[in-house]
Parts: structure tokens; sequence; C-alpha cells
């Protein structure tokens, strides 16, 4: 597996969702409750998820109302988020490093779903969501405090999920965020690499401002506190 497309493979394994499937869906439903509420745009609005891997968050924004779009590079994912449907969910695949065909009103990336690329690709994934951005449209940019995770690293970690005993290294180097993971599976040996670049605050400000957004807001966590680069888990981007 090739360092560039690392992505491409690790996301579209049954694996990944293996190793994630305990995460805090409630957590995740409150945070876009209360980012929803904050942005204080109309029902009518038409929103992007991206990535949006099999489409849970994409469903959750459907039900309260809204009309969704969830797209992501998995064939596979998208697969199986095609069953969700209906006349105001849809779901295709997308490359985020490629231009959107259509306008959003809010497009949202979520839960350090950006910074997988080189520079040059991470702005031009934030010019094409300004540009895939209505006139008045919003962008919610929700990614991990590079600073807080620098401070707090777990550098070794065994996760047993469905009876597989995960195998995870961390580390930091050349300015990425390395996450090694190792399994065995029905006797065959697995490695990946989750890839993501070491951006913190003023970094990913700059970015966002060098693509053209106008920076509303910043929150440190789920609950929307204020940001706190030493101590906050999250950075939250609302931008315009």
């Amino acid at each position: 597996m090739g360092k560039l497309d690392w992505f491409k493979n690790w996301f579209n394994t049954p694996f990944y969702h293996i190793l994630y499937k305990d995460r805090n869906d409630e957590e995740a439903k409150k945070f876009i409750e209360r980012i929803m509420t904050f942005l204080a745009m109309p029902k009518d609005v038409h929103i992007l998820d991206i990535p949006c891997g099999k489409g849970r968050h994409s469903k959750y924004l459907n039900s309260l109302g809204y009309k969704v779009t969830g797209a992501d590079l998995s064939d596979k994912s998208i697969q199986f988020a095609k069953q969700f449907e209906n006349e105001t969910l849809s779901f295709d695949v997308h490359d985020i490093r490629n231009r959107f065909t259509n306008q959003y009103d809010i497009i949202l990336n979520l839960f350090t779903s950006f910074g997988y690329f080189n520079q040059e690709n991470n702005i031009q994934v934030l010019k094409n969501i300004k540009n895939g951005l209505q006139s008045n449209g919003k962008f919610v940019l929700d990614f991990m405090n590079a600073s807080y995770v620098k401070e707090h690293l777990v550098t070794n970690e065994i996760k047993v999920v469905d009876n597989i005993p995960f195998v995870i290294f961390r580390e930091i180097t050349n300015g990425e965020i390395l996450k090694h993971i190792s399994f065995q599976h029905e006797g065959k040996q697995y490695r990946f690499t989750e890839n993501v670049k070491y951006l913190d605050f003023s970094t990913l400000q700059t970015m966002l401002i060098e693509a053209g957004f106008t920076i509303d807001a910043v929150f440190g966590d789920y609950q929307l506190n204020s940001f706190i680069e030493s101590s906050s888990e999250r950075l939250i981007f609302v931008a315009r």
C-alpha cells in the first residue's frame, strides 16, 4: 500500500469499520444538533457531508429535516449508504480533491477527515469547498487539536474489537501524525498506517484564509466551548 493512497485502501476495508465501531454516536448527534443550532440556517438548506463514510451522520442530519448529500471516496461505503436514500437524502462517490458540480448552503467536514494530502492538495480541498458553497454558505471543519495531541500522545495501545487484537503505535514525525495499525485475521497479517498532517491552530487558520474563507467562530470541543490551544481536544472552525 502506497503512502499517498493509504486512505483509499484502509477506508475500503471492513477492518476500518470494525476498529472504529465503538465511536460515540450519541456525542456525535449532540454535536451535530449544537452546530446546526449555532449556524441558525433554515431547514430548506442543502447540506453536503464529506467525507460521509457509511452515512451515519448524513442520515441523522436528514432525520432533523435537512436535505443532505453524503459523499465519500470509498465506493464500498457509498454502496452501503445508498440503501438509506430518500427524496431528501442522497449519496455519491466523490474525491474531495475534485471540484463539486453543485453548490451547497452548508458543507461539513467532521471528525478529523482533513489533512490527508500534501499542502498543495489540502489547500485545493479547501478551495473546492469554498467554490462548492453558495454565496452565503457556511463551512464547518472539525479537526483534532494537534497541539493537544502532541502533549498527550499515547504511543502504544492494543485494542481488541470483535476478537481482533489491533496493535496500534502512534508517532509524530516530519510534520505528520502517524497511526500504525497491525493485526492478524484468519491467519493473515495486515498492516495499515493512517497519515494526517500536523496542522495546528495557526496553520489551519492561515490555510482557511488563503483559500478565501472568513472565520466566524472557533470551538474547542463538541459542546462548543471556546478553543484553548493548550487544553482543547478538538479544533472546530466555522467559516464562510
